[in-house]
């Protein structure tokens, strides 16, 4: 379990939930369930949901209510610091007057102002007591239910999520007793985020599944409404994308069906965000456009021209953009001084620059305008006294001057936004401004103190796992823009100019933790912990080779046992590269000219292996693992061609994610048992692979094991095998596809899609005997995405996952008769005395090569092993 604080997201905060409703709607924070059980539901302003204190019995007095109400239309519009002077105030009252219920409630809205403050001593204290002053009554449970949620939510953003699941379930029995099913269904999906925290993606997903069961039979209400739309982003952010736009639908029906505007335009903002994270721009543009055009509150409709704004100059449409800017400079001037004005300011400020980047004759004008648009966002939050909202619009400003190349003032607005997200411990601010401050010094010269801010930036990017999840889902967020240059910037540094032993450890360090920030963001999840080992403590005899794409160049770290770490490089720009790499991939086509595609792989061999060959030679070696970066994935490694021989007649390949690995047990004997499933006949929307039968079939006669064949190769009749049968192989021959989308990773069974997360639970689900892990995990005729870099994610994460210790899979679809013949060749060498896995791969993919009908590369250097290779 990751036990590191939990910030909410810098990035376009959006708290489009009526203040303490039953739900909180946005991403960053799990679903506030509430009850119109202590307080009197009243349609507010723009009819957001809000409440009036019910009595309970007490007769406050005039001034602490209406503090208490005042409190509430004050955090509604994100002036937080304004609310806690208010609440502290209501809270003292009530305790005056002994009101020990609105007391409560006093404090366990102060708790939760403080959370957004990022006080967390003082938000644990006012919910401590709150509770205390609770559980010493009796009678009406509901307070006591919202106190509870309120816990929860903060013991999730201070990492600890078995407390935080605990708080939960004590709330939603709270709730059963009040008689409030929706405050349990509330306390319900905000378990599910708990629980997707602690790792539990299978129980969170069951748990979601039972909610919109329950959802289902609710009649239609507002209060229906706005729990299907907290359940639509809570599956947003669990990566289930395709289910979250149906039941946010579900919920833009009900809506409209209640004539409810206010729902309807949010949820219409919702559905934008979803589709954009599907890579659907257009259809995220016609829902923004929609909210924009549906929205009874100037923000919401505000917040919807801004994320079109945005898409506008993401997509070069930039006519369109600057129609926009008229109305969204309009809307931000009558916005009330708040967190969410600034957040906006801030993403106005951001397509500024980036219309500034295009249009270079008007770029002084469009710097200007962001420049006083962030200076008034600045002075906002100094008045407001919201610390981290004024860190980031520093943040940005200071971004600004970058831009515009003035240094000096760009460093000290950095610095001080530095200063005030460290102060109040808020991690996403302060990563992006040490990685602004080392871009800052790298332009000035100062390579030393450029190095020591991005090992601060790359450090708070390490303590922020977990949210870098949740940030994702913002769709002002991109890991390809906002996380991976900052590793990929300071290994540039680190290996500039003959790198030091310490800076090559260091280079070698940060592409690893690149790696499993980007596994991280595949999977949507991160504290994917497990025991592993060192690869030089597992095999003496393998070097491992980190080749580098950078801006200007390829540099390759070479780690060889017992010997230094070596680097080289070959100085081309990236554009040249990429279309090299392109190149290559294309000349693995057998109608591509022999000639051309063997002096293409030559070139890459010079690139990568060259150099490191006498060293190679000379170290024992046996094994190369690569632990490849960028559209090098996409290439394979046995096809590397010194001018006389290819790479695998030399060497035994694998891929890895780095210089640990689980650990494997060798695969001999009566430890060679295989589940084998797959299809052969056609299905809907997949051809026919008639060698499918003739595969696992021969598979079956070598090795002992159960067969899933066709109609018996069904979701449920897998997991029984899986759950009953001890092996140590699962062997699935079936369509598939690996992509860097984790919802569009998966292997198809008779009866549906498995994706790549239920797979993963799937192998995992078996008993828990850790003495006998899945020791290799077979896909013969899955396909990586063309051109997705980042596909091969798809075949570590699942392995990663599930807890599988490699991964046989394919970068390319082959020819399903050569895929049978393969297989069983595999098989029969994997039953030699002593063979390893990338032994036996190697020995298959050579029998090929001397096959006169399946020499070409086409044939056997798909095949690629991922994981612990013995």
């Amino acid at each position: 379990m990751c036990n590191k604080r939990k910030l909410m997201t810098s990035v376009n905060y959006t708290p489009c939930w009526g203040l303490m409703t039953f739900l909180l709607l946005t991403s960053h924070f799990p679903a506030l369930a509430q009850n119109d059980l202590g307080l009197r539901l009243k349609t507010g302003k723009a009819g957001l949901v809000t409440f009036d204190a019910a009595k309970n019995g007490k007769s406050p007095g005039k001034n602490a209510t209406s503090q208490l109400d005042e409190g509430k239309t004050l955090f509604e519009a994100g002036r937080f610091a304004e609310a806690v002077k208010l609440w502290e105030e209501a809270a003292a009252g009530y305790q005056r007057q002994g009101d020990i219920i609105n007391q409560a409630w006093s404090l366990s809205y102060l708790s939760l102002t403080y959370q957004h403050l990022g006080q967390w001593q003082k938000a644990e204290k006012a919910i401590s007591n709150s509770l205390n002053l609770l559980q010493q009554q009796k009678g009406n449970p509901a307070p006591l239910a919202v106190a509870l949620n309120t816990q929860g939510n903060l013991k999730l953003a201070l990492g600890k999520g078995e407390d935080a699941l605990k708080s939960w379930q004590k709330a939603e029995r709270a709730y059963a007793a009040a008689g409030d099913t929706v405050g349990k269904i509330g306390s319900q999906i905000n378990q599910a985020q708990a629980l997707q925290s602690l790792g539990f993606y299978r129980k969170a997903q069951n748990l979601l599944v039972s909610v919109n069961k329950k959802l289902q039979t609710q009649p239609d209400s507002q209060l229906k409404v706005q729990a299907l739309q907290s359940l639509g982003v809570a599956l947003q952010v669990l990566g289930d994308l395709q289910k979250s736009q149906e039941v946010l639908k579900q919920s833009l029906a009900i809506s409209e069906r209640l004539n409810s505007s206010a729902d309807t335009s949010n949820i219409l903002f919702r559905l934008g965000n979803t589709a954009r994270d599907l890579q659907q721009k257009q259809v995220a543009l016609n829902y923004y456009q929609q909210a924009a055009a549906k929205a009874t509150h100037p923000r919401v409709e505000v917040e919807a021209q801004l994320n079109q704004l945005s898409l506008y100059t993401q997509t070069s449409q930039w006519g369109q953009a600057q129609s926009l800017l008229a109305p969204i400079k309009s809307q931000l001037d009558n916005l009330p001084p708040s967190r969410t004005s600034i957040y906006a300011a801030v993403n106005f400020a951001r397509s500024l620059s980036q219309l500034a980047r295009r249009d270079r004759g008007e770029s002084a004008q469009y710097h200007q305008q962001a420049a006083r648009v962030l200076a008034r966002g600045v002075q906002q939050a100094e008045n407001l006294g919201d610390m981290r909202a004024k860190a980031y619009a520093l943040t940005e400003l200071g971004g600004l001057y970058l831009q515009t190349q003035q240094l000096a003032e760009a460093l000290k607005l950095t610095e001080q936004a530095q200063q005030l997200a460290e102060g109040i411990n808020a991690a996403d601010i302060a990563y992006q401004a040490y990685w602004q401050i080392g871009r800052i010094r790298k332009i000035q010269g100062d390579t030393k103190a450029a190095i020591v801010a991005y090992n601060l930036s790359v450090n708070a990017l390490k303590s922020l796992r977990n949210d870098l999840v949740t940030i994702n889902q913002d769709v002002q967020f991109s890991f390809e823009q906002s996380v991976e240059p900052v590793y990929r910037e300071l290994v540039d540094l680190l290996l500039e100019s003959n790198p030091s032993q310490e800076n090559l450890k260091q280079a070698r360090e940060t592409i690893e933790a690149l790696q499993l920030a980007e596994l991280d963001n595949f999977l949507r999840e991160a504290c994917l912990e497990a025991k592993r080992q060192q690869i030089d403590q597992i095999d003496k005899t393998a070097a491992v080779i980190y080749p580098i794409i950078l801006a200007d160049r390829v540099e390759v770290i070479v780690s060889v046992p017992g010997k230094p770490i070596s680097s080289y490089k070959t100085s081309l720009p990236k554009a040249d590269i990429e279309n090299s790499i392109k190149q290559m991939r294309q000349s693995l086509n057998p109608a591509y000219s022999n000639e051309e595609r063997l002096e293409l792989y030559q070139q890459l061999y010079d690139w990568l292996i060259r150099p490191a060959q006498p060293q190679l030679a000379t170290s024992g070696v046996k094994t190369l693992a690569f632990v490849l970066d960028g559209s090098l994935r996409n290439l394979p490694m046995a096809a590397l061609h010194d001018g006389k021989q290819y790479l695998i007649e030399k060497y035994s390949l694998a891929l890895s994610p780095g210089m640990q690995l689980l650990q494997a047990r060798s695969l001999k004997g009566e430890n060679l048992k295989v589940i084998t499933a797959g299809l052969s006949e056609a299905r809907p929307g997949f051809n026919a692979l008639p060698a499918v039968k003739l595969e696992v079939k021969k598979i079956a006669s070598e090795v002992n094991g159960q067969l899933l064949l066709n109609e018996t190769f069904t979701t449920a009749n897998l997991r029984k095998a899986i759950q009953s049968k001890p092996f140590s192989i699962l062997h699935l021959a079936t369509h598939g596809q690996f992509s860097s989308r984790s919802d569009e990773t998966f292997i198809l069974t008779w009866d549906k899609k498995i994706k790549i997360k239920d797979l993963a639970e799937l192998i995992k689900s078996r008993d828990e005997d850790k003495a006998s892990p899945v020791e290799l995990l077979v896909l013969s005729a899955c396909d990586t995405a063309k051109g997705d870099n980042h596909a091969i994610l798809g075949l570590a994460g699942v392995a990663v996952r599930s807890g599988v210790r490699s991964t046989l899979a394919t970068l390319w679809a082959v020819k399903d008769e050569s895929t049978a013949k393969f297989m069983a060749e595999f098989y029969k060498q994997l039953s030699q005395p002593g063979a390893t896995k990338a032994e036996a791969l190697r020995q298959t993919q050579l029998a090929f090569l001397q096959n006169e009908d399946f020499s070409h590369p086409f044939y056997w250097a798909s095949f690629v092993l991922v994981g612990n290779w013995l």
